[in-house]
This record gives C-alpha cells, structure tokens and sequence, in this order.
C-alpha cells in the first residue's frame, strides 16, 4: 500500500463510522438527514414558487412539520418532548414564529429528527419514547403550515455513507492510486447507478414523491383553508469538488461528490414537482445556500461538515443555517 494512502485511508474510515453513527441516532436526512455567517441571512433570496395572484401572507395557527433539518438537531436550546427528536428552540419554524410576531399559541412545531413521510401519519419511535402522528397537529384553524421531509425516506444519509465505505474499499484494494484515478473512478455512483440501467436512488427518491404527494392531500383535507410551504434541503456540498479537498481530502472521490450533488437537485426537483401539483408552495434553499455548504468555511458554512463543531449534527444545519433558512421562508410567505 502506498505510503500516501495512509492518511486518506484514516479520513476515510472516520468518515465512514461519523455517518454510520448519525444514521443510528434518528438522524436525518436529513441526509437526511440531519449551518452560517456570510450575507445577512434575512437578505437571502428566497427561490419559492410563488401564487400568480398576490394574497395577504397567512399568520397563525402556524404548524411545522418535517424531519431533523426542521427540528434542528443538537442546536441549542433543545426543547420539547420527546427529547429523541432533537427539536431546537432556534430552528427555522420558530424563527418564522417569531418574525410572524405569533403568540405562543398560535405555533406548534411537531417536527422530529429522522423522520420519515410514513411518521407523519402515524407515531415515530425515538430514542426515548413517541413522538405522535405529526399531522394529528393540524386543524380546521389551521392557517400556516410548513413542512420538510423526503430525505430520510429517500436514504440520504445511507447514501452519503455507502459513499465513504465504497471510496474506502477502492482504496484498500489499490484501485485508487493516485488523483488520475479519482477522477476516473467513481465507486459509490457505480454502486447505486451500475450497468442494469436502474438507479436505486432514483427509484428511492420517486417513492418517497408518491407518498408525499399522498401527505399533502391529507394536509389539505384537514387543513383546507392553510397555505403550505414545502421546504426544500440546503445545498450539502459545492458544484465544483475541488472546494472540498481542504475538508474531505481525497476520503471522497471527486466523481462521487458530483453524483451525491446530483442526487440531492433530484430530491429536491421531486419535493418542489409534488408541491406545485398538490398547489403548495416549494421553497428552494439549496440556491440561496450557494458558497455555504459543508465544505466551506466555519464563519460561512450553513451545514456542518462529517467531523462538525463541538456538540453539533455531522451533515446538518447549524444555527446560521437554521437562521438563514428562516429568512428564506418568511421571504417566501410574505411575499
């Protein structure tokens, strides 16, 4: 084995047992799942599929739904029950609250870390007891509701961890000598996207847009007169991989860091498809999240990298990205 190697190999398998240790923990999507200074995050441009007639924005009761890049997992102050969902008193939806001016009655976040879109309709188990039915928080009253899911349905985070074993595994067996190689090969796209002309993936993220779809006329039928806003995942990683060499070293062939890119703009293509059908509202963060991924630098990154700071999620959002996010949805509701 090549000397140089070495210190690819020990980043690798750090990586690898970070993710697989994440993926254990109700962690998201959160891929999945599952971060951010820089611009003023209430200036970020929102990407959001707009109504063609202008309407006053919704105010309360306002409802949050979704997985562990809602509920912010790890960010402090952690609040309500059970604590297994890592639900953040700083997460996004309760900034929105805030910046709607709502009173504490009029919020309910029910958003819990790993969850998937079958949690929604029906309780999810979490480390230390249940967190109910999340839609079982919507009535009638209901006037606002947002909502982000699909990465833990579609396997994100299993993704970007087979990633790190297969680049791994290549490296073991010497198939990954050099940087010719890495841009040449590509383990994790091969492993999900082989010569049988099916991308498992894919097919992942296309279920998880039929249940979702299912979800939002379920949202709609108990809460008819809601305007809903289905958010979308921030960018995870840069278009161009070579941003990530000071972060992941060569742990990630450059190819499989382009496929993973890939296959997040898939997953949030599907979420803002199945918003427009359903005729809520997508918004976009992965456009607004451009330069913060988890590659770049602590004071501009929104989303944590695999070894994150002290105490917080690998591959989720920080408190800046959480805030950022909120300037983008409270852009998107306002109009």
């Amino acid at each position: 084995m090549p000397r140089t190697a070495r210190p690819t190999i020990a980043l690798t398998v750090g990586l690898a047992a970070v993710l697989l240790a994440g993926c254990t923990d109700n962690a998201g999507s959160d891929g999945q799942g599952n971060g951010v200074a820089g611009a003023t995050p209430a200036r970020a441009q929102a990407g959001a599929t707009s109504s063609p007639t202008p309407a006053p924005p919704p105010t309360g009761p306002y409802v949050a739904l979704g997985d562990s890049y809602t509920a912010g997992m790890k960010i402090p102050p952690q609040v309500g029950e059970p604590g297994g969902c890592y639900r953040s008193g700083a997460n996004y939806p309760a900034l929105v609250a805030k910046g709607l001016s709502l009173a504490a009655g009029q919020f309910k976040d029910v958003s819990c870390s790993g969850a998937r879109t079958p949690d929604l309709t029906g309780p999810q188990k979490v480390s230390d007891g249940t967190n109910p039915a999340q839609l079982d928080a919507l009535t009638a009253d209901t006037r606002l509701v947002t909502l982000g899911i699909g990465g833990n349905d579609a396997g994100f985070m299993e993704v970007v961890t087979e990633c790190a074993k297969a680049n791994l595994v290549d490296i073991l067996k010497g198939v990954i000598a050099d940087s010719a190689d890495r841009i040449s090969n590509s383990p994790c796209r091969d492993h999900y996207a082989g010569g049988n002309g099916t991308d498992e993936v894919q097919r992942k993220v296309d279920a998880a847009g039929d249940r979702l779809g299912q979800v939002l006329q379920d949202v709609r039928k108990r809460s008819p007169k809601a305007k809903v806003y289905v958010i979308g995942y921030p960018g995870l990683l840069p278009a161009d991989p070579a941003v990530c060499l000071p972060v992941l070293g060569d742990a990630v062939a450059a190819s499989d860091l382009s496929f993973l890119v890939e296959k997040e703009q898939q997953l949030n293509g599907m979420l803002k498809k199945r918003a427009e059908a359903a005729g809520a509202v997508f918004v976009d963060l992965a456009g607004p999240s451009a330069g913060h991924d988890m590659c770049a630098g602590e004071d501009k990154r929104w989303v944590e990298p695999p070894f994150p700071a002290r105490g917080l999620a690998p591959i989720h959002p920080n408190a800046k990205g959480q805030e950022a996010a909120s300037g983008v949805v409270l852009k998107a509701i306002k109009g």
